[in-house]
């Protein structure tokens, strides 16, 4: 487990950051025009979820 948590924060990272803006991004445009945003809070949540877990259990190892 603290072999993927490093994998992620090493390889995966800058992907998952790249994803969270771009979909924080189109919730606030989504929010604005009165659309649904689920499917991009999803994809929002499971980017900060991952970010955050491998940032905790890599900080445990360390």
């Amino acid at each position: 487990m603290v072999g993927v948590a490093t994998l992620i924060g090493m390889f995966l990272m800058p992907i998952l950051a790249i994803i969270f803006c771009i979909n924080l991004v189109e919730i606030m445009k989504k929010v604005k025009r009165e659309e649904p945003t689920a499917t991009n809070t999803f994809w929002l949540t499971a980017s900060f979820l991952l970010i955050v877990w491998s940032i905790a259990i890599t900080s445990l190892i360390h």
